[in-house]
């Protein structure tokens, strides 16, 4: 049996758990979830929410009390993992990396161990951002653009099998331009952050029906940011968009696209390069500081609350996306 958590407008799909697990049910609200929904009987095992965090410089999974901020342990090693961006929960409740190596790696959702290489090829190189979703909750894969020029797409993998499905807009309509981040939104399109080197950043959306192009959501004539790395849709709708240049967030309509403002001002709470970002249980907004060696957090006006995990713990080095899921199965750290 498997069950969803809404966690603010973030979709935690939990685990599978066989039928001799007792798992206590919990219910949902747009704007969070309550303390009670923090926490998940398994095998009369009482376990809450933590905070995953891939540690670039480390090539590793960090796990992180979801209440505290306190380290729990290396999560995801191993496997062929270099340099993770990208980290999601899949439909089968494991976790998914994206790796350096060229090729998104699958975990086992409770304990970490490395499972396979779940999906590789078919042009995906320097992979960021991956997220399941469409009408076959397949795996969508951001491929970034090399040195040498390759990537630079949008990959669709089998999201039970792995197995290569399509380039959307393999033609490259949108203009697409290193990609980062990717979302779906409340619409069923898929939302992904282009990055060029040179220049203003923007967000594209396409439809995963059939894999075209629909337009841009928010143009870079109008996004007044640079480098857009983490990319999440907030409890009211509106879209929140991380500048790694300018270590700051921006905040955009969620319906129009159009720019309300700066929501986390530049360097504020220490933050420098601003990566991956995630809402909390609580409506706070948590943000990778990339060479602050941290994660922040910032509550609903974007004023900083503080170093939620502290620069260098559990040793995490560079962190860049993260993602809030249940707590790992207690077991001894196997990473060393």
């Amino acid at each position: 049996m498997r069950f969803t958590i809404a966690l603010g407008v973030l979709g935690l799909l939990l685990p599978a758990v066989g039928c001799n697990d007792t798992t206590t049910s919990v219910g949902t609200t747009p704007e969070g979830l309550g303390d009670a929904a923090n926490l998940r009987m398994v095998d009369g095992d009482l376990r809450g929410i933590s905070l995953y965090v891939s540690s670039d410089d480390t090539h590793s999974v960090l796990a992180y009390n979801g209440k505290s901020g306190a380290f729990q342990r290396t999560f995801a090693r191993g496997g062929g993992l270099v340099e993770p961006e990208g980290i999601t929960f899949g439909p089968d409740g494991n976790l998914y990396v994206s790796s350096r190596s060229n090729a998104v790696l699958r975990y086992d959702g409770k304990t970490g161990e490395f499972i396979d290489v779940f999906a590789v090829g078919h042009g995906l190189m320097d992979p960021a951002g991956i997220v399941f979703g469409g009408p076959d909750n397949d795996l969508f894969v951001s491929s970034g653009l090399t040195d040498e020029g390759q990537g630079n797409q949008i990959l669709r993998f089998n999201g039970r099998t792995g197995a290569f499905k399509a380039v959307v807009d393999p033609s490259n309509k949108s203009g697409l331009d290193d990609p980062e981040a990717l979302t779906f939104g409340s619409d069923g399109l898929l939302y992904v952050a282009s990055t060029p080197e040179e220049g203003p950043g923007e967000v594209l959306r396409y439809n995963p029906v059939n894999n075209q192009f629909v337009d841009k959501f928010v143009p870079k004539n109008k996004s007044q940011i640079q480098d857009p790395t983490g990319l999440v849709f907030g409890p009211n709708g509106d879209l929140f968009l991380s500048s790694a240049a300018t270590s700051e967030v921006k905040r955009y309509d969620g319906k129009t696209g159009a720019l309300k403002g700066v929501f986390i001002s530049a360097g504020l709470g220490g933050l420098n390069e601003a990566e991956g970002m995630a809402f909390g249980s609580n409506g706070h907004l948590f943000v990778a500081s990339e060479l602050g060696f941290a994660v922040l957090e910032y509550d609903g006006t974007g004023a900083f609350v503080r170093e939620f995990v502290t620069a260098g713990s559990g040793g995490g080095a560079e962190p860049t996306f993260i993602i809030f899921g249940p707590s790992p199965k207690h077991r001894r750290d196997r990473s060393n």
